[in-house]
């Protein structure tokens, strides 16, 4: 090709932006403003509106793309839980494919963040706003996923159903659990993805890993009380209620519960041992030894994470006490929140709790949802590792091969809780899968200025594309 010619061939792509990247950037605007619409839609459980008037912002946005009004469902238990459900028809080649995300979010006060937490603010290359994280953001790119498929008269070899739920966080009419009651048909599938989550980690900007999650924690909370008569604050007394609950918390904080693999944890830090540098690999190894090193434990398990993927956790998450000034306490509460390893039960851990603290005084109640008092035990024991698929891996392996060349693509456990506990338990396979990347040491859901890398979402909006037309397509050989 002459340079006349190659000089013209830049020009026409300058203009026409080139179909192919002008379809990514046309999508890329489309999430973007799905992204705004739905963090700007108050979806905490303390913003009183619930999940219904996001569920019915996405509706209207199918219904505007020309899905079949027999295909869009909104449904819930009352006015402010309701649930979407979308369904993009196959040719019936496969079993559908079910695609779960939450709606709600966790609470967010504007006096905590530097930006309004329920405004999308594009800031250093950052998306900002509750829910970018968790998950709005994989909400947005699930949503651009159908409606792109949609435009591109795309027919997948199966249906693919997406379920866009309620009170995945909080409240307690939580949406996937109440369409396996109400819906169970409508659910019918082989399996099940989950965008609920990083799927791709990095470091100081660089892919280490992508996963997918196999397997996952059980969450129980905990409160603990103690009362006493109290009195007035000009006589104390050695059995103070809030010295005697503080107590009972710094010994849990003191306390490492076992350190466990299960075979998908295990297979997880086998396939970090082959790529680590040599101090990290030396203790992986280590911590994969019969009977494990201590020391390697030890320095493992400094990381939050790698703490989090070996044993249950327990923590102190708020705490109440006194109701004056110049009076002594006649009651201390705390809350406490365990993440328990699958196979391992909530009223276990509570009876250890129990004797963590070794004071008669501490009563140790569940709590539900809602933080009421719960007078049964939750009946999860996590998510049990489960079998991974061919026709989830092998696509996920082949596009993060062209996306993240060098990274491996390794099955872990979550360590917190998502809805694919209801799922698994009806009998549908779940795994996490998402293509959106976050830095290991900013994972900020649930917390402060929540916020997403803007390219780290684009990309996550190409890769879910290429992965789910590959997933809903019959394998060719």
């Amino acid at each position: 090709m002459s340079i006349r010619m190659i000089a013209l061939f830049a020009l026409a792509c300058a203009n026409c932006a080139c179909p192919a990247a002008q379809r990514h950037h046309d999508y890329h605007a489309l999430a973007r403003d799905i992204l705004r619409q739905l963090v700007e839609i108050d979806t905490s459980e303390s913003g009183g509106r619930g999940s219904t008037p996001a569920a019915l912002a996405m509706a209207e946005r199918f219904r505007g793309a020309g899905f079949a009004a027999e295909d869009i469902r909104v449904v819930g238990p009352n006015d402010l839980k309701k649930n979407l459900l979308v369904r993009l028809p196959g040719n019936g080649r496969l079993a559908p494919v079910l695609l779960i995300g939450h709606l709600d979010v966790v609470d967010a006060r504007r006096e905590d963040w530097t930006t309004n937490p329920f405004e999308l603010v594009e800031r250093d290359g950052f998306f900002y706003g509750r829910g970018t994280q968790d998950m709005k953001g994989g909400d947005a790119i699930l949503v651009t996923t159908l409606l792109r498929m949609r435009q591109e008269k795309f027919v997948p070899d199966r249906d693919i159903i997406l379920a866009l739920t309620a009170d995945e966080e909080a409240g307690d009419a939580n949406g996937v659990e109440w369409l396996l009651r109400e819906q169970r048909d409508l659910l019918a599938a082989e399996f099940v993805l989950n965008h609920d989550g990083p799927g791709v980690y990095l470091e100081k900007g660089q892919v280490v890993r992508v996963e997918v999650n196999a397997t996952e924690k059980a969450w129980a909370d905990y409160e603990l009380t103690v009362t006493n008569p109290g009195g007035h604050g000009s006589l104390p007394r050695p059995d103070n209620a809030i010295y005697s609950l503080a107590a009972g918390l710094q010994r849990i904080a003191g306390h490492a519960f076992p350190v466990e693999l299960n075979g998908v944890t295990r297979a997880y830090y086998e396939a970090l041992a082959k790529n680590a540098q040599a101090a990290r690999a030396d203790d992986l190894r280590g911590i994969l030894a019969s009977p494990p090193d201590s020391a390697a434990i030890a320095r493992l398990t400094l990381d939050p994470y790698d703490n989090a993927l070996v044993r249950t956790t327990c923590v102190a998450t708020r705490f109440n006490a006194g109701h004056a000034n110049n009076a002594l306490p006649q009651e201390a509460k705390a809350v406490v929140e365990c993440r328990i390893l699958p196979g391992h039960s909530p009223e276990e851990v509570r009876q250890e709790l129990i004797a963590i603290m070794s004071d008669a005084q501490i009563d140790v109640r569940y709590l539900d949802i809602q933080g009421r008092e719960q007078p049964s035990a939750p009946t999860s024991t996590g998510l049990a590792p489960q079998a991974l698929r061919a026709d989830v891996m092998k696509p996920l392996e082949r596009i993060a091969r062209r996306m993240w060349p060098g990274a491996p693509v390794i099955a872990t456990m979550a360590t917190g809780g998502s809805d694919a506990i209801y799922t698994t338990a009806t009998g549908l396979p779940t795994y996490l899968v998402s293509g959106e990347a976050t830095e290991q040491d900013d994972i900020r859901a649930h917390g402060r200025d929540e916020r997403e890398n803007v390219q780290a979402f684009y990309r996550g909006v190409d890769f879910y594309y290429d992965y789910l037309r590959a997933v809903t397509r019959y394998p060719r050989h």
